[in-house]
């Protein structure tokens, strides 16, 4: 009875202690926490669910800035095939009232298609930056539960904001504040969900984020179609205010992550929110000797993990090679679902399809990530969602409706790639630049999509530009993944000296 009542940080030197000390805080952690129970399913639940909110802020203009369709007026003087920009405007009206799209509110329907591209461009845009300014506060300062917060919180107000926008160039700046907030949302989630658990249900946590993705974006058809012939501002108002309330539960209800207490040296946290997820009896080791083996870090510097990160040649090598087939993913990834608006498909459909393709990819993630070599599997779904995209734009109208499948099949692996390069980056640097790591990758992928408003606007005249290049770029960046170790199975490390230590025992037995 002794053992299962010692207190964690106990310093005795008790005989009756026979358990060998753990050789990692990973396997320290497994141990605390017993088996995947109802207390880690929750809170993985719960976190995961801020990747519904994220999914709609980022696909939502697909319906709000779509282009609405329109009749004639005069038949003597125009018809259903005329250029909409050379006809007199008494001779033609929109079907519904001009609110529902940025489009007809603003009457941009013969402006540029960069400037039509405009707020979609800003929002990665403010991704980017976002992910930049916001990237390291997670391993650093704030931690993983107080980053997800304050992220949700800007994305919640700003979309809130956006929906009282007078011109389209208060719509861009407003769209550029929600993807700065948006930026860490996905990471922070990930990283959270993932560092509550051992490595045996690491990948399935982390589907669940894919999952919830998944939701959010079929939410968004079914909100499109609720919403049809109402103003586009209503679609920004219903997906801010569930946001908000989400930020609630995050406050009350989300606990920090253990693992990056430890490394910053707030033991006694983390240990009571050991207690917390587990059971009493799983926890009878001692935490006394974890010191010996964790390397604390108080980053005085708020971009102190970035530099940790970038100052090794081994971590700089992994992060510039995962962050190239990012790239390419996130080209695809973001650019697909705004090219079906160039296929000659219903929409609504469309964006349905786009998000169904998603669940495939999440429980390939689910049910095989323990099974799947990271490597192989990476250029294996980049090398089909290539194939699929140049297929499109090589062969064109002549295989009509054809042109769906072969979207759907470059979405779909576009998807599953991206799920595995997000758990990948997590198995390849340890926990004190890990959220720092990942986030650089998410920046990758959505620097990709930067530029897919602006293929996708000069595809609509050559769908070479569009669904070509999506193909040809994915294909050749997904092959950045040979210079990367393989991670299937690998123990969490901790610290830069634990993983550089675990890769030269690795090559040495290579050797």
């Amino acid at each position: 009875m002794a053992d299962s009542t010692q207190p964690l940080l106990s310093d005795s030197n008790s005989s009756e202690s026979k358990l060998p000390p753990p050789r990692s805080l990973d396997e320290t952690i497994e141990q605390c926490i017993g088996n995947f129970g109802w207390a880690q399913l929750l809170q993985a639940a719960l976190v995961s669910f801020a990747w519904v909110f994220d999914a709609q802020q980022t696909f939502i203009t697909v319906f709000t800035d779509s282009e609405p369709t329109w009749h004639c007026l005069d038949s003597d003087r125009c018809n259903s095939s005329s250029n909409l920009c050379t006809l007199p405007n008494e001779t033609w009206s929109w079907d519904f009232n001009p609110h529902v799209s940025t489009i007809s509110e603003w009457g941009l329907q013969c402006a540029g298609s960069l400037f039509k591209g405009l707020p979609a461009s800003s929002f990665f845009l403010g991704c980017l930056i976002g992910g930049l300014a916001l990237s390291t506060l997670a391993d650093s300062s704030l931690g993983r539960k107080n980053m997800l917060l304050l992220s949700c919180l800007i994305m919640s107000l700003s979309s809130m904001l956006t929906a009282l926008s007078t011109s389209i160039w208060v719509y861009a700046f407003l769209r550029f504040l929600n993807g700065f907030g948006r930026a860490t949302v996905g990471t922070c989630a990930l990283v959270l969900s993932t560092e509550l658990v051992g490595k045996k249900w690491r990948g399935q946590v982390g589907a669940m984020g894919f999952l919830c993705f998944t939701l959010g974006f079929l939410t968004l058809p079914l909100l499109g179609y609720i919403n049809n012939g109402n103003s586009w501002r209503y679609l920004y108002v219903w997906t801010s205010i569930p946001t908000l309330i989400y930020c609630c539960l995050v406050r009350c209800f989300v606990w920090e992550s253990p693992r990056w207490l430890i490394v910053k040296g707030r033991k006694e946290e983390a240990v009571s929110i050991l207690h917390s997820i587990g059971s009493s009896n799983a926890i009878t080791m001692s935490f006394s000797n974890l010191c010996l083996d964790v390397q604390e870090s108080s980053n005085p510097d708020v971009y102190d993990a970035l530099r940790i990160l970038v100052k090794k040649p081994w971590s700089l090598k992994r992060l510039l090679a995962v962050m190239a087939v990012g790239f390419g993913i996130g080209m695809v990834y973001y650019g697909m679902p705004l090219t079906l608006s160039n296929l000659n498909f219903n929409l609504y459909l469309g964006v349905v399809f786009n998000a169904l393709s998603e669940l495939p990819a999440f429980l390939i993630t689910f049910f095989f990530m323990n099974t799947i070599k990271r490597r192989e599997a990476l250029i294996g779904f980049t090398a089909l969602s290539g194939i699929s995209s140049v297929l499109i734009a090589s062969l064109g109208r002549q295989i009509g409706s054809f042109q769906i499948v072969l979207e759907l099949v470059s979405f779909f692996s576009a998807c599953t790639a991206f799920n595995m390069t997000l758990i990948y980056t997590i198995e390849l640097f340890p926990t004190c630049v890990r959220n720092s790591a990942l986030a650089m990758v998410r920046q990758a992928l959505v620097f990709g999509g930067v530029f897919s408003p602006v293929m996708v606007a000069a595809g609509r005249e050559n769908q070479f530009w569009s669904y070509g290049m999506f193909g040809l770029v994915i294909g050749l960046f997904g092959l950045f993944v040979v210079g990367l170790p393989e991670t299937r199975g690998s123990v969490l490390c901790d610290t830069m000296d634990e993983e550089e230590t675990k890769n030269l025992t690795k090559e040495h037995i290579i050797g």
